[in-house]
């Protein structure tokens, strides 16, 4: 879809981009093409309950998790190092350890990247707070593919989800920042479908808060333009440390239940922010197996000194 039959759009958006190598779009492509995730976004705006951040980690496999935060440059050197070694590389991608939007390097990669390698597919994930402000700059970085993680479609479920949210230098908490984050989440996610990008919900499926509710979540996500969903079981952490890891049985009903809306993505693995490699070959997010190259897991002297707390927008 170009951007002169974008105003026409109606309902749902069907970008007009090859996703038959992306990995995390396609289930065949899992096994067969890789991506670069580059640890370039420490920072974050939003506080999930669900969520701790650690770096110079190199025992989990989890999102927020890295073995170290690079800069812009480190990031290139990564890319022209992995991409000698696996020419089954076909994504770069940034997915934290932080919000990729709350971190002015994100852009910065993407668009020093663009000339280098054009035959890497861009792809960007966020929780969608800054993406109305974004996507003209998401856009010209030619980004094409998005990730928006999209837990609720409601303030009251999602004021059990989130702490706070970090907007243009003030803090917001309870409903008001709830409806805050909705309102931005669902235009930004409009806004990128209207101009063709693929974009991917993922829901964390949260038991006892969310599960019977992400039937309203793909719904939603649905009419405003997303092209799959991805339902995320919950791995207790921080706050919600005390909740029980959903089961199997109530994952697949629950993406069975939404599949009947919207697509549904099955294979994640819960990926690190410094993954590297074929997902469904390397076995990421399996048993003990790391999904980070050796060259990546060298340590930096400064980095303990990279903030892990969330960080003004």
């Amino acid at each position: 879809m170009d951007a002169s039959s974008a105003g026409s759009c109606q309902g749902v958006c069907f970008p007009n981009i090859d996703l038959s190598t992306h990995p995390c779009y396609s289930r065949a492509a899992h096994f067969r093409f890789g991506r670069i995730h580059i640890p370039v976004a420490p920072r974050c705006n939003i506080q999930c309950n669900y969520c701790i951040r650690r770096y110079a980690c190199p025992n989990e496999n989890r999102p927020g998790v890295t073995m170290r935060v690079v800069s812009p440059d480190e990031a290139l050197q990564t890319v022209r190092h992995a991409v000698a070694r696996d020419p089954r590389l076909r994504v770069l991608g940034v997915a934290g350890p932080g919000d990729a939007l709350a971190n002015r390097a994100t852009l910065t990669t993407f668009e020093r990247a663009r000339d280098e390698f054009p035959h890497l597919i861009r792809c960007l994930s966020t929780n969608g707070l800054l993406l109305p402000d974004q996507i003209d700059a998401i856009e010209q970085a030619g980004i094409t593919t998005l990730t928006i993680t999209i837990n609720a479609v409601d303030p009251a479920i999602a004021e059990q989800i989130y702490a706070h949210v970090r907007y243009r230098g003030k803090t917001y908490r309870g409903r008001e920042a709830c409806t805050l984050l909705l309102r931005n989440q669902l235009t930004g996610l409009r806004e990128a479908a209207l101009r063709g990008m693929a974009v991917k919900v993922n829901s964390v499926l949260i038991p006892g808060v969310n599960d019977h509710h992400l039937i309203d979540v793909a719904r939603t996500v649905k009419d405003h333009g997303a092209y799959i969903m991805n339902i995320i079981p919950l791995m207790p952490l921080a706050k919600f440390a005390h909740l029980p890891e959903p089961s199997p049985a109530l994952v697949n009903r629950v993406r069975d239940e939404c599949a009947k809306v919207i697509e549904q993505f099955r294979n994640c693995q819960r990926c690190r922010a410094d993954a590297i490699g074929v997902p469904g070959e390397e076995g990421c997010g399996v048993g003990d197996r790391v999904c980070i190259p050796k060259f990546l897991a060298q340590r930096k002297e400064n980095h303990h000194a990279v903030q892990m707390q969330s960080d003004p927008a």
